[in-house]
């Protein structure tokens, strides 16, 4: 994974977190992290939330230890880019990276996870 990082917007002196510069973003790394079931839910939850939020406002039934896991991944994956406001972490997508990277991309797999859940809870 590049070390190069991205700005979080964050200001002097609170903390951040390293992001994938956008010219370092693949798409099998993408592809990789929205695979997991975990991490397509935080995707599909910030996309219908159209701005940030904190860790805890979406619901996962893991411990708190894979949580972290599953954001850390979609954060070095290029998905979601996180900061600190206070002692919160705020997540949000990186749409506008992964449209210029990817045309239609998020869109597809957004539009595909919704017609997936459909089909399972009618069975």
């Amino acid at each position: 994974m590049p070390t190069d990082t991205t700005s979080t917007g964050a200001p002097p002196g609170t903390r951040s977190l390293e992001h994938p510069a956008r010219e370092d973003i693949r798409l099998t790394d993408v592809l990789h992290a929205l695979a997991d079931p975990m991490r397509l839910r935080i995707v599909c939850t910030l996309a219908a939330a159209e701005g940030e939020l904190n860790c805890a406002d979406i619901e996962l039934p893991v411990s708190k230890s894979t949580c972290t896991h599953h954001y850390r991944v979609l954060r070095e994956h290029g998905v979601i880019q996180q900061l600190y406001r206070g002692t919160a972490k705020m997540n949000r997508l990186r749409e506008a990276d992964l449209e210029a990277l990817f045309p239609g991309l998020l869109d597809d797999v957004l539009r595909a996870a919704e017609l997936q859940e459909r089909r399972l809870d009618e069975s």
